[in-house]
């Protein structure tokens, strides 16, 4: 069963996988970058579009595409053959029949792919794990649709960078679906930038990572997404001055994309720009109201700008939202014994240690509350085991504001 393209908001516009088809200014964009492509060969797509999973025949492309125009048979292969080079691994959708046509075939696994990919913009726990069971009955479905891997691979990725289940198990859940993918339509830029960036988050390899992405940049420098993780790896590797710059390519290149709010508000609270994190953070929560992490972030914020009331009511909101997000917990008790509420700080403290008996908890958020709580013998033990376990928000104690304690503890 092959399942067609569908309309995006207006009826010019035409979303098919990760491209926009733009049939009024004649433009194809992917991820919000524009594609090149001669008129002509958008004129076969618009064609095939409009006749989804139905063989056009030859002499019917030839009518509509070129306008009631006599071309070769040769000059119709050849446009095509470089209309599917532009769909780069999507080009496979575009299926030849020997003596018929040619037919656009979207794989029937691509509403789960959809819905997946809807859960997991929520940026929360449920979301990306309802992704993540989306994309793994996508790729049941088919076997063959690479896209579910790599979406797949994607969600082990976007649970590993928020610090949701151990980081071994999302590390072996990303290498399995990565190389399923990687085998059915080669290392493409997306599957690259997942892979670089799985350095950073699986393997703490900073080094590493930096130079694979920075490959990519040279590449294939529209990628938007590839300058937020970026300027993550900078930002670890204490180059805050280069990975606020970095974060202004990504703004330039795509101001909307959702992770880009979360990493600007954590990048000026590294810097100590507490304001202008207090802004960012206010902005994220502005675009994604249902993501506690970019609550957490703006409480953060609000939290070293000095405003303590403020940021305890986004921690508290956050942590109602996701209550299976321990480590939002652990900075709102960093928030309590600030606000000198030692009491209850402990109590979350405790909370977590219980928690932590069904479920993980990431041991670095532990360690800086330890500090924070002046427990040092409990702080170094829990730094101990978030290096153990390859927590990458190890990763950010030199430049993280929130571990003082915990660094002076280490002096």
């Amino acid at each position: 069963m092959t399942q067609g393209p569908r309309e995006n908001g207006a009826k010019s516009q035409i979303a098919l996988g990760p491209f926009s088809v733009d049939l009024a200014s004649l433009r194809l964009r992917r991820n919000g970058a524009d594609v090149a492509v001669r008129p002509r060969a958008f004129r076969v797509l618009q064609v095939l579009l409009q006749h989804p999973g139905r063989v056009v025949e030859y002499q019917q492309l030839m009518r509509e595409a070129w306008d009631g125009l006599q071309v070769s048979h040769h000059t119709l292969v050849v446009t095509v053959n470089e209309l599917k080079d532009a769909l780069g691994e999507y080009g496979s959708w575009i299926i030849c029949r020997p003596r018929f046509g040619y037919s656009l075939e979207v794989p029937a696994s691509d509403d789960l792919i959809r819905r997946g990919w809807h859960f997991c913009n929520l940026f929360t726990r449920i979301g990306f794990e309802k992704g993540l069971r989306c994309f793994q009955e996508a790729a049941e479905q088919g076997g063959a649709d690479f896209r579910a891997f790599q979406a797949i691979s994607n969600a082990y990725l976007l649970l590993g960078s928020f610090l949701i289940r151990p980081p071994r198990e999302n590390h072996r859940g990303f290498r399995k679906a990565h190389a399923r993918a990687v085998a059915l339509c080669g290392l493409t830029p997306e599957l690259r930038l997942d892979y670089a960036f799985s350095r950073f988050i699986f393997e703490l390899n900073t080094a590493d990572a930096e130079a694979e992405l920075l490959s990519l940049q040279r590449e294939k420098p529209e990628i938007a997404d590839l300058y937020v993780r970026l300027s993550l790896v900078q930002a670890a590797a204490g180059r805050l001055d280069e990975a606020l710059c970095t974060i202004r390519q990504a703004e330039a290149a795509d101001a909307l994309l959702a992770p880009l709010a979360f990493v600007s508000t954590t990048l000026h609270l590294f810097r100590g720009d507490f304001e202008q994190a207090a802004v960012s953070g206010r902005n994220a929560v502005e675009l994604h109201p249902s993501s506690p992490v970019g609550r957490a972030d703006y409480a953060a914020a609000l939290e070293f700008s000095g405003r303590l009331d403020e940021a305890l009511a986004q921690y508290r909101l956050a942590s109602s939202m996701a209550p299976d997000i321990p480590w939002i917990r652990a900075r709102e008790g960093m928030c309590l014994m600030k606000s000198g509420r030692k009491a209850e700080a402990f109590e979350i403290r405790e909370g977590l240690e219980r928690q932590r008996k069904t479920e993980y908890v990431d041991a670095y958020h532990l360690a800086v509350l330890s500090a924070a709580l002046n427990k040092r013998e409990e702080a170094l033990a829990e730094l101990k085991r978030a290096r153990e376990e390859k927590s990458w928000s190890i990763s950010l104690l030199n430049v993280d504001p929130k571990a003082e304690a915990l660094r002076a503890m280490l002096k």
